[in-house]
């Protein structure tokens, strides 16, 4: 597969702003893998399309506060932090992208509160620094109150204090995604409970979106564009439950990538 074969127009204003308020309520498009028809539908549709016996699997990342706007020491510098991976939490170390990254150096040391702060340990990329706080704990917890929500770069606005809810699904569970699973946005608890009534099995899985997975593909041979690693958690009771799905033919809809 070569780059030019998705060129596609997107026109601008469709590219939405803002979530519709009503989740259920987004565009669906269904694609029949035999017939390859497709039919557009509204998301809350998905009941119609999902039996008894089907899975539906659910990434519980947390989308967390990533983006931290401080002062550097002594010449009080603003500095964007971004908070990429956490390396060690006995040790408070994290992998993070630093803004501007000229002014951010080994050994300085970056205010984001009176009593949250973390100092430069060591250079990873360009824009990429190694830095441990000063707090040895739960830091997703630490920068809940005084974090910016991550939007993807194609949302042309800044974030306000709503996304924390918006840009987070309804089951979200465990902190560590710098990215909304987007296509499970759109389930509501109400949706979740009537495909269980159903007898739709649901089943958890833990992906941690990474800031990769908004990287431009930038080589025309798709082999050599390099992917970035992410964490991920699945459970021996789920990959069963996934497997059986899939080997038994039933459908699987994953509330991170794709229906498959």
């Amino acid at each position: 597969m070569k780059l030019s074969d998705f060129n596609y127009n997107l026109p601008k204003g469709q590219v939405a702003k803002y979530p519709y308020q009503k989740r259920d309520e987004a565009r669906l498009m269904v694609v029949n893998r035999e017939t390859k028809a497709t039919e557009h539908k509204q998301f809350k549709d998905i009941t119609s399309i999902l039996n008894k016996g089907d899975v539906l699997v659910l990434n519980e990342s947390k989308v967390f506060q990533a983006r931290l706007f401080g002062n550097k020491e002594k010449t009080q510098a603003k500095i964007e932090v971004f908070l990429l991976r956490e390396l060690n939490s006995k040790e408070a170390i994290w992998d993070v992208i630093v803004d501007p990254a000229r002014k951010v150096r080994i050994g300085n040391k970056i205010y984001f509160s009176d009593d949250l702060w973390c100092e430069v340990i060591d250079n990873t990329t360009s824009r990429g620094r190694t830095v441990k706080f000063n707090q040895v704990g739960n830091i997703y917890k630490a920068v809940e109150n005084i974090g910016v929500t991550p939007l993807p770069p194609y949302i042309k606005r800044n974030a306000e204090p709503q996304d924390k809810e918006y840009y987070q699904t309804v089951y979200a569970r465990v902190d560590g995604s710098v990215a909304a699973p987007t296509a499970g946005l759109h389930f509501t608890p109400e949706l979740i409970d009537e495909l269980r009534k159903k007898g739709v099995i649901v089943v958890p899985v833990i992906l941690h979106i990474g800031l990769g997975t908004f990287r431009q593909v930038e080589v025309e041979d798709l082999t050599k564009h390099r992917m970035d690693s992410e964490y991920y958690e699945i459970t021996s009771t789920a990959a069963e439950q996934i497997n059986k799905a899939l080997f038994g033919r039933r459908k699987t809809y994953c509330g991170w990538n794709k229906y498959s």
